[in-house]
C-alpha cells in the first residue's frame, strides 16, 4: 500500500483527504512555550544529515504540532504571495512557485504521519486530531483561492503558446485539474459550503483511524486456558500470556487482531470455539454498539462525500474520485469486478467441498463455517501440497530476505547496491536503514524499514517518503517501508510466511517506484501516481520473489543453511493457485462493496452501514456469510482514512497490469539486465510524467490484458 502523506501544497493529489480528527488547540501563550518553539526542531533549516533525512534524535513527540501549525501559517503565506503577485502570471512565477512553497510542512508532516501510523502514542494522536482540520482548511484556502486559481488558468488558457517540456506540461494539465476538482469553478456561497463539508470529513476519517487502531487492541479475545489455544507453537502461546497480562488478565491469554476479517491463527487453533471467538472479535470489533463502534462515522462520512460530489456537479462520490485515474468511470471498474465473480463462485463452491470432505475425513462432520475455512484450508495446503508454514518459515528470515532477497533481487534487474548504515537515527530500534547506490555506484536514495508488529502500529503493511525527490529542490528520496511481521521471541530468529516475504517484495516495489524518481517536480515524482496505478510496480515486484536464482540466493534454512528444497517451491507456487475461494473471494468483495458505498447518490448516502452491506453482499452474488469481504465497512480503513475511497479495485487492476507485464519480462528473457533498464525507462521511473495507458504501452507493447492474471490466480481450474 502507498501510504498518503502530504507532498508539496500544490500536489491536489496528496493534499486531498488527509486523515484527520478533532479541533485544532490553540496554543498557550506562556513564556514556557515560547521556549519551547524556539528549541523546535523544525523552526531551523533543512536536517543536516545525509538526504536532508529527519533526525529522530533531536524531535520530540509534543514538537510536531506547533511546528505544523507554523507551517500551515508559512504555506499560506507564500501561496498569498504567488496568489498576489503584481507580475502577470507566468509558468514560473506561479505553478513553478508553488512547487517551491511549503518546504517546512512536508519537512514536518511526512514523519509525523508516519510515525503516527507506525509508532503513535496519546501525544501523538491528540496532535493529528489538533492539526488535521487545519490541513483541511488550508487545503481549501490554496484551492479555493479566486487569485491564486485565475493566474493558474490564465496560463492554461495560454497554453498552445507556451513553449514547454513534456513534465511541463503535465505539471499545468494535473494542477489545473487540481483546482477544477477542488471547487475552483464555484460560487462563493458553494466553496464556504464546500470548506464546511471537507472540515468535518477530514474530522471524521481521523476519529474512524484512531477509533479503529484502539479496537484492533482493545477486542484482542481473552482466553482462559493455554488449551484453548492447542495448536499455536509455544512461542505464540507465551506471547498471547503476556499480551493478556498487558490488557490487564494475568494469567489468561489474548490473541493480537490483525487489521483484516480473517485471522491467521484461525489456520492453526484446533479449537473450534477459540476459532469462533477469535473470528468473531474480528468481524465484530466496531460495530459492537460500544465506545468502538465506528458505523456512525461510516454512515456520515459516506453521506457527507455523496453531498460533496453533487455540490461539485457529480453523480456520485466514485465519479469524483476516479478523475484522474486510469480507469476513469466508475462503471468500468464495477464491470471488471463482476466479470470476475462467476470464476471466483465456482471457485468457492469447489474448495468448500474439498474442505468439508477433509472435515469428515477426521470425523468432523460439520457445516464450514467462515472460522473453519483457514483451518482445513490448512489441512488440505498440507494434505494436497505437503506444506505448512513451519515447515516454510524457516527457510524466511527476515533480514537475509531484505538483503538477499528484496535487495538481491533490485541488483540483479537494475544494478543497485546497498549499504546499511548507523549513523541514520530512526523512530524505533527495530528499525535499519540503508545507502542506495546506483548503477553507476552513486547515491541514489535512502531506505529504513520498519519490519515487527506492535500494539501501537496500524495493520497492514506501506511505503511513504520523509523527503520526495525533485530536480527542481535538489532532493534526493528517502523511502520507508512498514511492515506488520510477528516480532520474533526473545532468543529466537526473525521468521516470515510466505505471504509476508511477498509482502515484503510489494512494498519494496513501491520504494523502487520512489528511488527510480527521476523528476524535475515533486508533485510528478515517484509514486505520486494515480491510486490504480502506483499499485502496479509493488505488485510487479512480488513476481521477482519466487524467479530461481533469486529465492536460492535469500530461501536459505535458519539452522542448516540449506537452499530451499526445488520440490518446496515448485508445492509453493502450485499451493498460491489453492485457497482463491477465500484469498481473491474475499478481496473482490471488499472492492465491490467500496464502489457501491461511493456510487450512491446524494439523495440516497444516508444508509444503515450493516443493512447496505447485507445488501451489497447479496448483490455480488458470491458466499458472504462464509466468506466475509476482506474488510467489512466499520473497519474499512483503506476507504474511510486510508485514501482508497472509490480505488479499492485498484489492487485488482494492477494485479492484472502486473501479471501481464511479467508474462513481458518472461517472454523477453527473464529478469536481465537489459529488460531492468527497460523496466525503469518505460514507467517504474516515470513518476507521473506521462499518461498511464501510455506507460503501459511503452513497457509491454499491448494495453492490458487479463489472460495472465486468470491463469496465476488459478480461476481458469473453477470449472474442473
Amino acid at each position: 500500500m502507498k501510504n498518503r502523506l502530504i507532498a508539496t501544497a500544490a500536489s491536489a493529489a496528496l493534499l486531498a483527504g488527509m486523515p484527520v480528527s478533532g479541533e485544532a488547540k490553540a496554543m498557550d501563550e506562556t513564556e514556557e512555550s515560547a521556549a519551547k518553539q524556539d528549541v523546535n526542531p523544525y523552526f531551523e533549516n533543512d536536517s543536516p544529515l545525509p538526504f536532508k533525512a529527519p533526525d529522530f534524535t533531536k524531535i520530540e513527540d509534543a514538537d510536531f504540532q506547533p511546528a505544523i501549525e507554523r507551517a500551515i501559517e508559512l504555506q499560506l503565506a507564500e501561496i498569498e504571495a504567488i496568489a498576489n503577485n503584481p507580475e502577470a502570471p507566468t509558468f514560473e512565477n506561479t505553478l513553478v512557485a508553488m512547487q517551491r512553497s511549503g518546504r517546512m510542512l512536508v519537512r514536518a508532516y511526512y514523519p509525523f504521519s508516519q510515525i503516527v501510523s507506525a509508532n503513535t502514542n496519546d501525544t501523538l494522536d491528540a496532535a493529528q486530531a489538533a492539526v488535521a482540520p487545519q490541513i483541511s482548511a488550508m487545503m481549501d484556502a490554496i484551492y479555493l483561492n479566486d487569485k491564486l486559481f485565475e493566474r493558474v488558468k490564465a496560463i492554461y488558457d495560454n497554453r498552445a503558446a507556451m513553449s514547454m517540456t513534456a513534465e511541463d506540461a503535465m505539471l499545468l494539465e494535473t494542477v489545473y485539474a487540481d483546482f477544477v476538482h477542488a471547487g475552483a469553478l464555484l460560487s462563493a456561497d458553494d466553496k464556504q459550503a464546500l470548506t464546511e463539508m471537507n472540515t468535518r470529513i477530514a474530522e471524521l476519517e481521523t476519529e474512524f483511524s484512531q477509533m479503529l487502531t484502539q479496537a484492533t487492541a482493545a477486542k484482542a479475545p481473552i482466553f482462559d486456558s493455554a488449551e484453548e489455544l492447542d495448536g499455536l507453537s509455544q512461542s505464540a502461546i507465551e506471547k498471547a500470556a503476556k499480551l493478556a497480562e498487558e490488557m490487564g488478565h494475568p494469567g489468561k491469554y489474548a490473541l493480537s487482531l490483525i487489521n483484516t476479517t480473517q485471522q491467521p491463527q484461525l489456520a492453526s487453533l484446533t479449537n473450534r470455539a477459540s476459532r469462533q471467538k477469535l473470528f468473531e472479535a474480528s468481524l465484530n470489533r466496531t460495530s459492537g454498539g460500544d465506545e468502538y463502534d465506528t458505523t456512525a462515522i461510516v454512515e456520515e462520512t459516506a453521506a457527507l462525500r455523496a453531498r460533496k460530489a453533487a455540490l461539485l456537479g457529480q453523480p456520485n462520490f466514485a465519479t469524483f474520485a476516479m478523475y484522474d485515474r486510469m480507469v476513469k468511470d466508475p462503471a468500468e471498474a464495477v464491470d471488471l469486478l463482476t466479470g470476475f465473480v462467476p470464476a471466483v463462485s465456482a471457485t468457492q463452491k469447489r474448495e468448500a467441498q474439498m474442505l468439508e470432505e477433509m472435515a469428515a475425513s477426521e470425523g468432523q462432520n460439520i457445516s464450514l463455517e467462515p472460522w473453519d475455512w483457514g483451518y482445513y484450508a490448512e489441512k488440505v495446503r498440507k494434505a494436497r501440497y505437503d506444506l505448512d508454514d513451519a515447515t516454510i518459515k524457516p527457510y524466511f528470515e527476515v533480514w537475509r530476505t531484505l538483503e538477499d532477497g528484496v535487495f538481491y533481487a533490485a541488483s540483479q534487474a537494475y544494478g543497485l547496491s546497498f549499504k546499511q548504515r548507523s549513523d541514520i537515527p530512526t523512530y524505533h530500534p527495530d528499525m535499519r536503514v540503508y545507502t542506495v547506490f546506483d548503477k553507476d555506484g552513486s547515491e541514489l536514495a535512502l531506505f529504513y524499514i520498519d519490519p515487527f508488529a506492535r500494539p501501537n502500529k496500524q495493520g497492514g503493511a506501506w511505503m511513504g517518503n520523509f523527503v520526495e525527490q525533485s530536480f527542481l529542490l535538489d532532493e534526493k528520496p528517502v523511502i520507508f517501508n512498514t511492515l506488520n511481521v510477528t516480532p520474533p521471541a526473545a532468543g529466537e530468529p526473525a521468521l516470515m510466511t510466505f505471504d509476508d516475504v511477498t509482502t515484503m517484495f510489494h512494498e519494496f516495489g513501491h520504494a523502487l517506484h520512489g528511488i527510480f524518481a527521476n523528476q524535475k517536480y515533486p508533485s510528478l515524482s515517484g509514486t505520486n501516481t494515480a491510486r490504480d496505478f502506483v499499485e502496479f510496480p509493488s505488485q510487479f515486484n512480488e513476481n521477482f520473489a519466487t524467479v530461481p536464482e533469486i529465492l536460492n540466493n535469500y530461501a536459505k534454512h535458519n539452522e542448516t543453511g540449506e537452499t530451499i528444497p526445488a520440490d518446496l517451491l515448485d508445492k509453493i507456487e502450485e499451493a498460491g493457485k489453492f485457497n482463491q475461494g477465500l484469498a481473491f473471494g474475499e478481496l473482490l468483495e471488499a472492492a465491490l462493496l467500496d464502489m457501491k458505498w461511493h456510487q450512491l447518490g446524494s439523495e440516497e448516502a444516508q444508509q444503515d452501514a450493516a443493512e447496505f452491506e447485507a445488501d451489497t453482499m447479496q448483490w455480488i452474488g458470491l458466499n458472504a456469510a462464509l466468506i466475509p469481504p476482506r474488510y467489512r465497512t466499520p473497519y474499512f480503513r483503506h476507504i474511510w482514512e486510508g485514501g482508497y475511497a472509490a480505488g479499492y479495485y485498484s489492487y485488482i487492476w494492477t494485479e492484472l497490469l502486473a501479471h501481464d507485464g511479467w508474462a513481458w519480462v518472461e517472454e523477453n528473457g527473464g529478469v536481465t539486465r537489459e529488460n531492468g533498464e527497460h523496466i525503469r525507462a518505460t514507467f517504474l521511473g516515470q513518476g507521473h510524467t506521462k499518461d498511464y495507458a501510455v506507460m503501459y504501452r511503452d513497457f509491454t507493447g499491448h494495453d492490458p490484458q487479463i489472460e495472465p492474471m486468470v491463469e496465476a490466480r488459478g480461476l481458469d481450474q473453477a470449472s474442473e
